[in-house]
């Protein structure tokens, strides 16, 4: 157990932000998981701005690695542009 304030207030800290970053990134995932259930061309095009930004936020924040941001957001493109 922590016996400095500033070991206790970290722990309390580390818990807000896991919970934090663990919503953000299943929501994230399930909007992936969302796109490319898409079939409409239109509404995959006009749904995958918003998913593209949840990705960058979670790269900013580093909650996943820039470069995985990176292959997300190209493998979700060429997707969309797959699409008829």
């Amino acid at each position: 157990m922590a016996h400095h304030r500033s070991a206790l207030k970290r722990i309390r800290q580390n818990a807000k932000r896991r919970l934090q970053n663990r919503y953000y990134k299943k929501s994230t995932r399930t909007a992936i998981k969302n796109l490319r259930n898409l079939k409409d061309k239109a509404e995959a095009e006009k749904f995958l701005p918003k998913v593209i930004s949840m990705i960058d936020k979670l790269a900013k924040r580093g909650t996943i690695h820039r470069n995985k941001a990176a292959n997300l957001k190209s493998g979700l493109t060429k997707h969309v542009n797959a699409l008829n």
